[in-house]
């Protein structure tokens, strides 16, 4: 089956622009004049809507009413990713947070039988603590947090059937573990950690390659002490995660982070609590009563608990806090991601999957496909 979408903008790897794409098999088979004259055997006129490759999301810790770590099961899984959808994440990794050692067995093994069962959209598994500090452990329950052991080092290297991504603190987690873990193709994120500059870059330098929610819940930059925050914005290679909500960071720390490590190496997060995709005004995490009060997430002695921020919503709030053209924007919300889990390049090109949104010139979501199949 051959599938043309004319009359639209398409997000190649040539920029944003008017042109035909052709899609055959759940593949992109051509872009531009070729697409335009190839025989088809369908088409979809997009009366000038927008098509953009699907958003990826690599901190979802809840979605329609759903908290991972209390539905860590296949059913559970899907309901978030069918809530993120909604919003143009047409990849994820629900997120665990810090939890007991069979909390997170159960989470990796829910999250590979989700990938077996074909729920869409699920990439692998992102387990954020307990190996964190207890002086920056923000929402996360201190009595959960530990050091990490042999047991759960075996554990979370085991292979696994998608990306496993791991936040710890530096401080917490030496750089002989973090070395292990990255060569049992561990992903390993830097945060919730007060490590000095000193420690971080050890943790670099054994193989950590990126950072979770840059500025939040990390020891600051100022002038004699860098911190993890000064260590993030000095390297070029790692990337960093950022919650662009309007709550979590200042627009000018933004643009800093903009001008310091550019939008290539800065990944759009949502940090989504069960709030996105659900009208409840609360809910419990882990024990804990969170409010909702209009799109700002907290418990009952004031402390931010992940947000209620979409994807869709963090491309719009890119634009307008980086003063950022719509190309940049969504490629910190596809390109960065897949590059920093290792994954191919998420790009409408010819032999790439069909994973795409068509949007209106509002940014409104009007469809969505994943692998040339409407979810």
């Amino acid at each position: 089956m051959r599938t043309r979408y004319l009359n639209g903008s398409v997000l190649s790897p040539d920029g944003l622009r008017a042109q035909a794409l052709l899609v055959e098999d759940g593949l992109v088979s051509a872009v531009g004049e070729a697409a335009q004259t190839a025989a088809a055997d369908a088409e979809v006129d997009l009366g000038g809507d927008l098509l953009l490759p699907g958003f990826i999301d690599l901190q979802v810790n809840g979605g329609g009413g759903v908290l991972f770590n209390d539905e860590t099961h296949v059913e559970g899984i899907a309901r978030i990713a069918a809530a993120h959808r909604r919003f143009g994440s047409t990849g994820i990794l629900p997120t665990l947070i810090s939890d007991t050692a069979d909390r997170v067995a159960r989470a990796l093994d829910a999250v590979d039988a989700a990938i077996a069962a074909g729920v869409p959209g699920i990439l692998g598994i992102h387990v954020e603590g307990p190996f964190i500090s207890p002086a920056r452990h923000g929402i996360h329950r201190e009595d959960r947090l530990t050091a990490m052991d042999e047991a759960m080092l075996g554990l979370l290297a085991r292979p696994r059937r998608g990306v496993r991504l791991l936040t710890v603190a530096p401080e917490v987690v030496p750089p002989a573990s973090i070395a292990r873990l990255v060569e049992a193709g561990v992903v390993v994120a830097l945060g919730h950690s007060d490590a000095d500059w000193e420690t971080v870059r050890a943790a670099l330098a054994a193989g950590a390659t990126g950072f979770t929610h840059l500025f939040n819940a990390m020891s600051q930059l100022v002038n004699r002490a860098p911190g993890m925050v000064g260590a993030a914005l000095e390297d070029a290679d790692s990337y960093a995660g950022i919650i662009l909500d309007g709550h979590h960071i200042h627009p000018a720390s933004f643009r800093v982070a903009l001008r310091a490590k550019g939008a290539a190496r800065l990944m759009l997060v949502t940090d989504a609590m069960p709030s996105v995709g659900s009208d409840a005004a609360e809910f419990l995490l882990q024990g804990r009563l969170i409010r909702r009060k209009g799109d700002v997430l907290t418990s009952d002695d004031g402390v931010l608990a992940g947000s209620t921020l979409d994807m869709l919503s963090a491309v719009r709030n890119a634009m307008a806090q980086g003063g950022l053209p719509l190309e940049t924007a969504v490629g910190m919300a596809t390109a960065s991601p897949a590059a920093f889990l290792g994954l191919p390049p998420l790009e409408l090109a010819p032999g790439r999957p069909a994973t795409m949104l068509r949007l209106s010139p509002g940014l409104e979501l009007k469809a969505l496909w994943i692998d040339g199949r409407t979810v």
